[in-house]
């Protein structure tokens, strides 16, 4: 099994912050058309994962999802580590190992927008979302799933999604970044084409079983890759 390792810390923010070129591209119904191939701005590091290692922290890094988890939820981090990470048995991730949910596990992911729904597929691990944005609720007829269910909604030139109705098999991050959540984990992303070439996010997390408070995600800003479909990069297990 092996993984791809960011090099960046909260990966895609270190350096200069990318510059804006060309107009925002709208759809026929005056929405900013968010479909495209989104990345950080160049290649990652592909390393293989070292399972088994211990974990030096022994409290989770201020200011991190972690750092907000209630005393019994703590207690459940500390007896976990990257041997038990759900993602090495081929289960993609809730939310983003790099705080991007279109790109789940890896650094590309691809948004396709019609009127009726905003697709989000997700490179690594094959996995895609179904967004509504036709003012239709959250399902009620699905068993909660890796990903949860989505809905979107306009808010100005804003898209919003809200995802609810998670299994609990997963963890939030990857790559041994111990991450467990509850069935009740919520996730409210806002996205925002700031340019031609550039994507702004803004995501919460909440988790009322687990955390003390609601995690505020650093905003992301994904640049518009230099193409226009994603690969396949699928997972199996092998003995």
């Amino acid at each position: 099994c092996w993984t791809v390792r960011p090099a960046l810390a909260q990966f895609g923010q270190a350096g200069p912050p990318p510059k804006p070129s060309g107009a925002v591209p709208r759809t026929s119904d005056g929405h900013p058309d968010l479909s495209g191939v989104w990345w950080p701005g160049r290649d990652i590091p592909v390393q293989t994962l070292r399972v088994g290692t211990s974990r030096a922290a022994t409290e989770p890094r201020p200011g991190s999802f972690q750092s907000l988890y209630k005393p019994e939820a703590m207690a459940k981090w500390k007896s976990l580590s990257d041997k038990d990470d759900p993602a090495l048995r081929c289960i993609p991730v809730a939310f983003g190992t790099s705080n991007v949910s279109v790109w789940g596990l890896g650094f590309i992911g691809q948004i396709v927008q019609t009127p009726k729904f905003v697709v989000m597929l997700t490179e690594t691990y094959q996995g895609f979302k179904l967004i509504p944005v036709d003012g239709r609720p959250h399902r009620d007829d699905v068993a909660p799933s890796y990903r949860g269910d989505s809905v979107g909604r306009w808010d100005g030139d804003t898209l919003v999604v809200d995802t609810t109705n998670f299994t609990d098999d997963n963890w939030i991050y990857a790559e041994g970044n111990v991450s467990f959540h509850s069935e009740a984990f919520h996730v409210v992303e806002r996205y925002r084409r700031t340019a031609a070439n550039l994507l702004e996010v803004d995501a919460t997390l909440e988790d009322p079983q687990v955390l003390t408070a609601p995690y505020k995600v650093p905003t992301q800003t994904l640049q518009l890759a230099p193409f226009d479909q994603i690969m396949e990069l699928t997972c199996a297990n092998v003995d």
